[in-house]
């Protein structure tokens, strides 16, 4: 049976051993060309799969073109196919259309534009925490269609957008609502299919669209109990490769007018050849994510693995989370050392993401980054004037924070160093 997330509010550590061979299965966990340091920027870009890096090695260092009459072609084309499939399995749906571009912010260009040149309505809305991808998009189109952009304030004391506030917001005119699942400041997951249904409950046929890219690397996501036309999520932060994006959309959004390559149907959204190589790297995260799994239960089933897997990675980062917070019988959490506070520190993690902002009350956030840093401890800043912070920290009554974003592969030892690394910055 697989595990139930819920029951377990501190989360699950993985055991030594687990927690040993995941780290063996990254590259560069523990150093860069500079020398050793511990990576808690994941949210930036995840630490790599090495079976994500042999990939490109193995798939690209051939020139053949899937649908060629050679054999080294059928390889090719059934890296892509498996690709597919297992983009299905992380969505967990057969319905809709798969879109594949350069990154995720393109696919949400593109998806947005579909909605609003062809969807009637008066108003566009987005939540203020959105990435500038899933807030300029909407604003762009808003402009340019000439609706009214109506944004969803946070709950600052949670760092999610609240159901009440999509109903303040949604209403009868509304084209489009866009809500991201996860802060990627805040670590706030929202409660998506409780939006979802005070929505459609406002306006049945409103097009849904949910950027995935924080949180799908960190939980489970199921389509096929979510009434949505589109999500997307980013592989470079799934420990992957850049160079990609990835989209769906449903069945009616995939038939409104977009570009496409005239002899496809018409719910096809692919332009151009695709790259073997980063559908092999599709499948090599999906193959990690059922390894963990399968340390968990048996199952021949891939997507019952993957499920299984992608449950264990949140509850290790929430066990991780909980210790940070708290500290241990030795050591200090955030939560108990003077000078640091903690921002939308939503004492119920099961509905958090590793995503964590803090601030300290003795310096500026950029010179507590760079305290870190000299510590061998990357972290990052988002803060204003920067495009990619400014709206967001601002709806939350701040100038920045310090962003701490580890994943499943990090250690409980190095969340013991950054604690250490932490009350030292805090007596600066």
């Amino acid at each position: 049976m697989m595990i139930d997330t819920k029951e377990y509010p501190q989360g699950l550590l993985f055991s030594e051993k687990l927690q040993q061979e995941v780290r063996n299965r990254f590259y560069n966990i523990d150093h860069d060309n500079f020398g050793k340091r511990i990576f808690f920027e994941n949210s930036g870009g995840a630490l790599r799969l090495k079976s994500c890096i042999q990939a490109v090695v193995d798939v690209d260092s051939h020139p053949d073109c899937p649908g060629r009459h050679q054999q080294q072609a059928d390889v090719q084309d059934e890296k892509v196919k498996r690709g597919y499939e297992d983009l299905r399995i992380i969505f967990n749906t057969q319905k809709g259309s798969i879109i594949t571009y350069l990154s995720a912010s393109q696919v949400m260009f593109n998806i947005i534009e579909s909605i609003a040149n062809n969807i009637e309505g008066k108003n566009m809305v987005v939540s203020v925490l959105e990435h500038p991808s899933g807030f300029d998009s909407v604003q762009y189109y808003a402009e340019k269609t000439g609706r009214e952009l109506r944004v969803l304030q946070p709950n600052r004391a949670t760092g999610r957008i609240d159901v009440e506030e999509v109903q303040r917001l949604v209403d009868k005119d509304t084209v489009v609502l866009s809500c991201m699942y996860s802060s990627n400041t805040t670590g706030g997951v929202n409660d998506i299919p409780a939006i979802v249904k005070a929505a459609r409950a406002i306006k049945p046929d409103i097009y849904i669209v949910v950027d995935a890219v924080q949180h799908a690397p960190h939980g489970l996501i199921d389509l096929s109990h979510l009434d949505i036309d589109a999500m997307d999520f980013a592989p470079y932060k799934f420990f992957a490769c850049r160079g990609s994006g990835v989209g769906w959309v449903s069945e009616r959004c995939a038939r409104l007018p977009h570009n496409h390559i005239l002899c496809y149907s018409d719910d096809t959204w692919e332009l151009g050849s695709t790259a073997p190589h980063i559908f092999a790297g599709f499948s090599a995260i999906v193959d990690h994510v059922a390894w963990i799994g399968r340390h968990f239960i048996d199952s021949s089933d891939r997507r019952t693995l993957f499920a299984e897997g992608i449950k264990r990675i949140a509850l290790q980062e929430r066990a991780l989370l909980y210790r940070t917070l708290e500290g241990t019988d030795e050591l200090s959490g955030l939560r108990h050392i003077s000078n640091i506070e903690i921002i939308c520190d939503n004492p119920d993690l099961t509905q958090r993401d590793y995503i964590l902002p803090i601030i300290f009350k003795n310096m500026d956030v950029t010179s507590a980054v760079k305290e870190y840093i000299k510590r061998g401890i990357y972290v990052f800043e988002r803060k204003s004037p920067n495009h990619y912070s400014k709206r967001i920290v601002e709806s939350l009554g701040l100038e920045g924070v310090v962003r701490v974003s580890p994943i499943h592969c990090n250690s409980p030892k190095e969340i013991d160093d950054f604690l250490k690394a932490s009350a030292e910055i805090a007596k600066l």
